[in-house]
């Protein structure tokens, strides 16, 4: 089958992305919704990504332009173990003329002081960087998207999304040490953290673009008004509104093989968003378009996966195909595991995988990750790769959260280039198993399972559900023997999230759903399951 056909059966046309206000689509990609002719890199863990960031980012000139969004951002961050700092470094761009230009969500509920200062300190140099509070009640901006355009529009254009922000905790590597500057110390001292970037060139970058421009030039105001945060803004020299981004670039040419859908979530807004006046879903319905097509093997990693809502389209596909086993990792405990916040973080993940193991029985796997000092490694990549053809990631972890409430952005790939590999075709319809796809799995299930990636077991589908059961033993016996000697290679212990005490289930249920995991479909998408 050739590429662009399985391009088509795979991703979402025009019409199913489901947001006409939008002109993504028509963006360098000749009347498809997705574009040809990228070149992607993932970039695991945290210190990978930032090691690229500083390379990408340090040789920039005048007349050059940086333009992210960001979750949070601490100026403090060291993006490396001798500098700079995250604020270092974006002010020297913006003191030396680059066009530098941000978007922080305005309300983080544990960082709004720390974007508060980024914010600051890029503004006094020249930049100019806006929190954006132009989200629902509870909502967050989450999209993590930074964007790097050359005055000559040459092919030296690029951009970086994934789940990794520019903030405390993010700088780990595939040890899983932790970062230096931990954001909190609930998963021990330094708090191992395992995330994912994509690395993007080609005419992508065009469409990621947009995306920036799209929610920069919002006509609604960016927050509340308020004379207390009027002041603030006016500390941190931060603009009345948005400026006037220069005129559209032409695309970055072709740099490789693989076609990119660009994907996102936006709610539907009582003061709309002009780009998404019915909201956007497309996060949503491209994963389950594509969980539609698996035919042998699902492999998640999230950091949550709340809610049978979620785990529906997963269990009919596992109901439906008999042959096909689903492979998730999880993060051990949530990232808030009090008395009170503990309950509503796991109630939603406990319906799903009872619905998950309901449908497929040992055809599910289930596993979160530790370090070799035992540490449980907190998951916060958003990953999906379905049988070795297609992949997804971004920020839109599988929650009704970021598939109907928050900002998001992610990327599908569907590589054109084939795996020589067995099994050549694994879901036998002639899709072929894709380069990318392939790859980026075994890389992860190699760190995981503390084997080469080049371990041809790692290839074989039909015995993958057997050896991640294996390791998961083999770690579990280690334990079982006080612990003693090193630590196997394999990092994986079977996932079983505390059950709900029954005090708490009539209070965590109504707390989860309105504060944890909101759901802002419509009520006729909910009456009928879409999104």
């Amino acid at each position: 089958m050739a590429t662009k056909e399985v391009a088509e059966e795979w991703f979402l046309s025009p019409t199913e992305r489901g947001n006409p206000d939008t002109e993504l689509d028509s963006v360098a990609s000749s009347g498809r919704s997705w574009t040809d002719g990228n070149l992607v890199r993932a970039l695991v863990d945290g210190a990978e990504y930032f090691q690229r960031l500083v390379s990408e980012l340090g040789v920039l000139e005048r007349g050059d332009a940086v333009w992210f969004t960001e979750w949070r951002g601490d100026r403090d961050e060291l993006l490396a173990a001798e500098g700079p700092t995250v604020g270092d470094l974006l002010a020297s761009l913006a003191g030396r003329g680059v066009d530098l230009r941000g978007l922080l969500w305005r309300s983080h509920p544990h960082g709004q002081n720390a974007n508060r200062r980024l914010e600051a300190v890029i503004n006094h140099s020249g930049g100019q960087v806006l929190l954006d509070q132009r989200v629902l009640p509870f909502g967050s901006h989450h999209q993590k998207l930074v964007l790097v355009r050359r005055r000559d529009g040459s092919d030296e254009s690029m951009a970086f999304v994934g789940g990794i922000d520019i903030c405390h905790g993010r700088r780990d590597d595939c040890e899983h040490g932790g970062d230096p500057q931990p954001m909190d110390r609930h998963y021990g001292p330094r708090a191992p953290w395992h995330d994912l970037q994509l690395e993007v060139r080609g005419p992508a970058v065009a469409q990621l673009e947009w995306c920036f421009r799209e929610r920069w030039a919002d006509p609604a105001p960016l927050d509340d008004p308020s004379v207390v945060r009027a002041l603030l803004a006016r500390i941190s020299g931060e603009p009345r509104a948005p400026s006037a981004l220069p005129t559209v670039s032409a695309a970055p040419p072709r740099a490789g093989s693989h076609a990119v859908q660009v994907l996102r979530t936006y709610p539907r807004r009582h003061r709309a968003y002009p780009f998404a006046r019915h909201g956007e879903f497309s996060a949503a319905r491209a994963l389950i378009k594509a969980i539609g097509r698996a035919e042998r093997l699902i492999y998640i990693e999230d950091q949550y996966l709340w809610s049978r809502e979620i785990a529906e389209p997963l269990a009919a596909r596992l109901e439906s195909r008999p042959a096909l086993h689903l492979i998730v990792v999880l993060s051990r405990w949530p990232h808030r595991d009090g008395i009170l916040s503990g309950p509503p973080s796991r109630i939603g993940q406990l319906e799903a995988l009872a619905r998950l193991h309901q449908a497929g029985g040992p055809r599910v796997g289930v596993y979160d990750i530790e370090n070799r000092e035992s540490f449980p490694i907190y998951v916060h990549a958003k990953v999906c790769v379905i049988d070795d053809v297609w992949a997804m990631a971004g920020s839109a972890n599988f929650n009704l959260r970021s598939w109907t409430h928050d900002s998001e952005l992610s990327c599908a790939i569907l590589d054109r280039e084939l795996d020589p590999r067995a099994p050549e075709d694994p879901t036998g319809r002639g899709d072929g198993a894709r380069v990318f796809a392939r790859s980026l799995r075994l890389r992860l299930w190699a760190e995981h399972l503390g084997r080469s990636a080049l371990d041809p077991a790692l290839l074989d589908l039909d015995r993958a559900p057997q050896l991640w059961r294996q390791s998961a033993d083999e770690v579990s016996q280690w334990h079982g023997d006080g612990a003693t000697g090193p630590h196997p290679n394999a990092r994986v212990t079977r996932h079983a999230p505390a059950p709900l005490p029954r005090w708490s289930r009539w209070w965590a249920e109504s707390i989860y759903r309105t504060a944890y995991d909101p759901d802002a479909r419509g009520r006729e998408q909910r009456r009928e399951g879409v999104f």
